[in-house]
């Protein structure tokens, strides 16, 4: 179960919200009366309140906004237990003093908005003492590894227990404590009303991560990077797990450089069944692991890992397939399937770009390399044996295929072309990797000119599919991935 938490200044904002809340499926409504700007009538906000309620009335040292003399504050929780709410938030420090009355269940909370305390689990073992119905453990990841702190203390709860990090970090708990037996999590009303660092919207964690589905039996997988609240793998992932109604979860994990080999080990607890990897962590990841693809060997980085039903893990790089696949469907439109002895233009020197250069040279091409920096791009040419040229050149000569790798033109700088369109000539295949807007200036302009085109969406979706297969051994819906990666953009968009 969803608890979604609301807080209003105006009790007539409130209730309304409360009311759109249980229309869209809302089972349990947190009412923050600490964000009230005048005194909480209770009779007004419990009255035909349609869903059960929980009552909190936050301080500020422990992340509310509570203006009241600390007697009053006791004194309206005191009164919700009379009122007959169905939960009333009661810190640990003051349980004490209020006690218990009538069917009203008691959270008994602690909340630590600067980090997850080395003697977590004694302050627990002291709450579990306080006649709780439900113990409520909030803290600040410093760390991904806290997340397995606070689901340890969730999983081996005698009395029902919510326990998970707030921040970027702490994604991972809010999501996956309900696998280890937490009876609801928080969520916002919506993504512009957080009322807690990393909280999730309603529809996020509803819809994107399906928590009511979630159960310990849940297989999970993620991404790894740093940084990574903008991914949409999770968004494509979760849609074909749903689609084809697998037990699964997809979550963003921000693990940052330093910490990850610290952070897989921990995770390990998690049971995590396979990972895609992003920047920085494509090129250590590989070393991380026994088993190794060839081709990850060669570009030297992976963006895959996935583990086998003896709990190996492998690394694979599935950029490689999705480009030269990309590539080569650009040259099935101009009627000229074949690669090999083709000349082609890569801009750029970064990861994707080695590995696309890699295979565009397996394949027999003629490959040419710029770079906005000489000596970065330099590197790459003498590594993969092939021609460089300066960016100040690089519209110089003609050229059957020209492949964007580099962020120019990607959203938000959607008027930026790393290529001047007087430089495109008729019947070249143009292959943008980005994919945020999927119809960048670069392919508006390649299109104008008569160019065979291939966005970047088609190779994040084939890549994503591709590790799929790898995590599922099942093939992947490529059309209900592509639709949720367009919708993900236009969402995107919408906000902005």
């Amino acid at each position: 179960m969803i608890c979604v938490s609301l807080g209003r200044t105006r009790h007539s904002m409130m209730i309304a919200e409360h009311q759109a809340l249980a229309q869209r499926g809302a089972e349990l409504v947190e009412l923050r009366l600490d964000w009230l700007s005048k005194s909480p009538d209770l009779n007004r906000l419990l009255a035909d309140r349609p869903t059960p309620v929980v009552i909190t009335c936050r301080r500020p040292i422990d992340g509310g906004r509570s203006k009241m003399p600390e007697d009053q504050r006791l004194t309206v929780l005191r009164q919700a237990i009379v009122s007959g709410v169905d939960y009333v938030d009661i810190e640990d420090e003051v349980a004490s003093k209020i006690r218990r009355y009538g069917k009203t269940k008691r959270i008994i909370s602690f909340h630590d908005f600067n980090g997850t305390p080395n003697d977590i689990e004694e302050r627990y073992a002291r709450i579990s003492e306080l006649d709780a119905d439900v113990i409520k453990i909030v803290t600040m990841a410093q760390s991904p590894q806290d997340n397995i702190r606070l689901l340890r203390l969730v999983k081996g709860a005698k009395i029902p227990t919510i326990a998970f990090c707030m921040g970027e970090f702490g994604l991972v708990s809010r999501v996956l404590c309900g696998k280890y037996g937490a009876p609801f999590t928080y969520a916002t009303f919506s993504s512009d009303r957080v009322l807690a660092p990393g909280q999730l919207s309603f529809e996020e964690m509803k819809h994107l991560y399906r928590f009511d589905q979630i159960n310990a039996q849940t297989q999970v997988y993620g991404v790894l990077g740093d940084p990574i609240a903008q991914s949409y793998s999770p968004r494509i992932h979760n849609a074909a797990f749903k689609a084809d109604g697998l037990n699964a979860v997809y979550l963003p994990m921000r693990v940052p450089a330093e910490e990850l080999r610290e952070t897989l080990e921990a995770f390990t607890w998690l049971n995590v069944k396979g990972y895609s990897v992003t920047i920085p962590h494509k090129e250590k990841v590989m070393r991380l692991v026994k088993f190794r693809d060839d081709i990850v060997e060669e570009i030297g980085a992976a963006n895959t890992l996935y583990c086998d039903d003896r709990s190996n893990w492998y690394a694979a790089n599935t950029d490689f397939d999705a480009a030269l696949a990309s590539i080569k469907q650009g040259l099935v439109e101009k009627g000229d399937p074949e690669l090999a002895g083709k000349r082609v233009l890569l801009l750029g020197a970064g990861g994707v770009a080695k590995a696309i250069g890699l295979g565009v040279l397996r394949a027999g091409a003629a490959l040419t390399i710029t770079n906005r920096t000489k000596a970065r791009g330099q590197d790459l040419a003498t590594h993969l044996g092939c021609q460089f040229v300066a960016w100040e050149n690089r519209g110089i000569g003609h050229m059957d295929v020209v492949v964007n790798c580099t962020p120019i033109g990607m959203y938000p700088n959607m008027d930026d072309t790393p290529f001047q369109d007087n430089w495109l000539r008729e019947g070249t295949v143009v292959f943008d990797t980005i994919y945020n807007p999927e119809q960048t200036l670069l392919i508006k302009q390649a299109r104008e000119r008569g160019c065979h085109i291939v966005s970047g969406l088609e190779m994040f979706v084939g890549q994503a599919a591709a590790q799929y297969h790898y995590f599922t051994k099942q093939a992947a819906p490529v059309e209900v991935m592509r639709d949720a990666l367009r919708r993900g953009i236009s969402a995107l968009r919408s906000v902005d």
